[in-house]
Parts: C-alpha cells; sequence; structure tokens
C-alpha cells in the first residue's frame, strides 16, 4: 500500500547489505554475552514446559534478523533513504531494545526487569511494523514472523521470570 506521501526510491543494494550486516552485528555482539550464560546459568534456571531446544533459537534468530533487515530496506526506501525517515528511527529503536534485551536477561541475570524491557521491545516492533506496512506492504508483512516471535519470546521470559 503506497500512499501519495510515499514514493519508492530507486532501490540502493549498498543499504540493504548495511541493514543486513547491522542487524547480524547485533545479533553476534549480544551472542558474545548470550552464548556463555546459555551454557550455564540459563540451563540452572526452571525451564517454562513450552521452552524450545536451544538449537532452534540462532537459526530463528538468524532468520529474522535478515527478514527484518529486507523490510527496513523496502519502507526506508519509501523516503527516499532520508536518515529522518520515521519507519528507519522506529527501526533502530527497536533493533537498539533488542540489543539491550540480551545484555539485561544473559548478561545481568535480570529476568524481571528482562520482562519489563520485552514489553517495550514488542510495542516498538509493531509500531515499527505498522510504519513499514502504511509505506509497503511485503514490508510491514515481512515483520509479522518477528511480532509473533517476540511475543513467544515474552511469554518464556514471564514464565522464566515465574518459574526462578
Amino acid at each position: 500500500m503506497i500512499s501519495r506521501n510515499h514514493r519508492r526510491s530507486k532501490p540502493r543494494i549498498g543499504y540493504l547489505v548495511a541493514l543486513i550486516l547491522l542487524c547480524l552485528a547485533v545479533a553476534g555482539v549480544a551472542s558474545v554475552i548470550t552464548m556463555p550464560a546459555v551454557k550455564g546459568w540459563y540451563q540452572a534456571l526452571v525451564h517454562p514446559s513450552f521452552s524450545p531446544p536451544d538449537a532452534v533459537f540462532g537459526p530463528v534468530w538468524t532468520t529474522l534478523y535478515i527478514m527484518m533487515a529486507v523490510a527496513a530496506w523496502r519502507a526506508w526506501g519509501m523516503d527516499g533513504y532520508q536518515w529522518g525517515s520515521t519507519a528507519i528511527r522506529l527501526f533502530l529503536i527497536q533493533l537498539a531494545l533488542n540489543f539491550a534485551w540480551s545484555f539485561i536477561f544473559f548478561g545481568g541475570h535480570l529476568i524481571g526487569i528482562a520482562a519489563v524491557e520485552i514489553v517495550f521491545l514488542e510495542i516498538a516492533i509493531i509500531a515499527t511494523a505498522w510504519a513499514f506496512m502504511v509505506r509497503d506492504r511485503i514490508a510491514g508483512l515481512l515483520m509479522l514472523p518477528y511480532i509473533a516471535w517476540v511475543g513467544f519470546a515474552t511469554a518464556l521470559n514471564l514464565g522464566f521470570w515465574t518459574l526462578n
């Protein structure tokens, strides 16, 4: 759905590559904190009954990071790749919240604070998806699996909080 205020600029593949690299860098840096905790502290926690095997998280998150980068690129292109774009600003805010969650939960072992933070993350993702949808339907739709997964992660976080 393209509104009168949004016209797709010529696709800039360099921006797509940069967004993918940014998302994967966020994942990579967060994994430096996450991986040691997964093998130690996290294993010692009482897990909710619906907690998936640890091996599921890496492939799911990698796929979601790539999808959100493509979505951001498409929506940002509708704003002429301008840094003042609401779409790219919301995207960067939700990405920062995503990044922070790993440090709060896995790095700080602050399960309750992480539960509050992930709710703000979910709200930011929904706002981002809406901004994307207004600009480019495919960009908005690409964010839906991310919204669903973070909703599931929110339930997991709350489960860990109540059990531990």
